[in-house]
């Protein structure tokens, strides 16, 4: 499947299939992390198990502690 994250073109594997895969894939820390989908952002309690589809726009930001 392909699509743009964070602004780059990737090719991603067929497992990919849910925003919970593709946090999963980038070793992404769920409790951290905010994702957007084709500019709309997704709530926390229902993001895991959004569908993904071949062309799809995801913006993911993550938080980092530190001082």
């Amino acid at each position: 499947m392909n699509m743009t994250v964070n602004g780059r073109d990737v090719q991603l594997p067929d497992y990919v299939t849910t925003v919970r895969d593709l946090l999963d894939h980038f070793k992404l820390n769920k409790d951290m992390a905010i994702v957007e989908l084709n500019q709309l952002i997704l709530d926390k309690t229902t993001r895991d198990d959004a569908a993904l589809s071949d062309g799809d726009r995801i913006e993911i930001v993550q938080f980092v502690g530190g001082g």
